[in-house]
């Protein structure tokens, strides 16, 4: 990807297709096949609630994946994701592999990075799939359980 900076938008060319990002916030309703995402620029927090089982992922991760990519680039600080997802899809789980390598790129390269992976205590299928995500990364992973 690359990156152009013209009348205060932020612009990524992925080679396919130019996404024009004219606020550094991300907000996406929860769907009944899609999580909520509040991406806060200046927390540097990308938190994620829900299932995720879309009929097409890239319509949804594609944002999400453009956004991490822009604040790894632009904010010069560290990224915190939160995660609260019960379910996730095959082709979900593809596009969140996407963005822990982003996240383990700039670990590497000394940009500090963390996720909080948050599960029901009554879905331990959940907390494996966390601890699975865990097990390939070096950066900050933490699982937890909460009470519903």
């Amino acid at each position: 990807m690359t990156q152009d900076s013209a009348a205060g938008d932020r612009r990524l060319s992925d080679g396919f297709g130019e996404v024009e990002m004219s606020s550094p916030d991300l907000f996406l309703d929860a769907t009944s096949a899609t999580p909520a995402v509040r991406a806060d620029w200046r927390a540097g927090c990308l938190r994620m609630v829900g299932e995720s089982y879309p009929e097409n992922t890239y319509e949804i991760f594609d944002q999400i994946i453009t956004w991490v990519e822009l604040f790894l680039a632009q904010a010069g600080r560290p990224l915190r994701l939160e995660l609260e997802l019960n379910y996730l899809n095959t082709s979900s789980i593809r596009a969140m592999i996407d963005i822990f390598d982003r996240l383990q790129e700039a670990h590497d390269a000394g940009v500090p990075a963390s996720v909080v992976w948050l599960y029901d205590a009554r879905n331990p299928r959940s907390a494996e799939m966390g601890e699975e995500f865990r097990e390939d990364y070096t950066f900050a992973f933490t699982i937890a359980a909460q009470d519903h």
